[in-house]
């Protein structure tokens, strides 16, 4: 007989970890000098329950080209990033960086064109009802 699955559990100190290591990595993302970090922004960090791995959420404002230069100044700028981390929080283990372009701007700015959309159709369904063209009233 299998036992019920149970939920996945929430460790405070991979929370306490998270919060770590977005300060600290955005800190130093401050002061790198890479032009292809233009106006990047680190939105969170999930460290895994292992505490090997951690993906780095961030977003960026510009062009398909300047995400793409942002994710290979983010992946060129991963051992460094690491060395700092190692120096600034005490761990058994330095987690690998993997970064991930959260998805949360495109999804927030497509959800806020899609109101607009209702929106300006609502208006123009309201505007021919005021103004019917079957000529009944000539």
């Amino acid at each position: 007989m299998a036992r019920p699955r149970q939920p996945a559990k929430h460790y405070p100190r991979v929370a306490r970890l998270n919060e770590v290591v977005l300060e600290c990595l955005a800190g130093e993302l401050e002061r790198l000098s890479d032009p292809r970090l233009g106006f990047v922004t680190l939105t969170g960090v999930e460290v895994n329950r292992d505490l090997r791995t951690a993906e780095v959420f961030y977003s960026v404002m510009g062009s398909p080209e300047e995400h793409a230069e942002t994710a290979a100044g983010l992946a060129s700028a991963e051992p460094h990033l690491k060395s700092v981390l190692s120096r600034a929080v005490r761990m058994k283990y330095v987690p690998a960086l993997v970064f991930r372009e959260d998805p949360s701007l495109e999804t927030g700015l497509r959800i806020d064109q899609l109101i607009r959309d209702l929106h300006t159709a609502d208006d123009r369904a309201d505007s021919a009802d005021e103004h019917p063209t079957d000529g009944a009233d000539a």
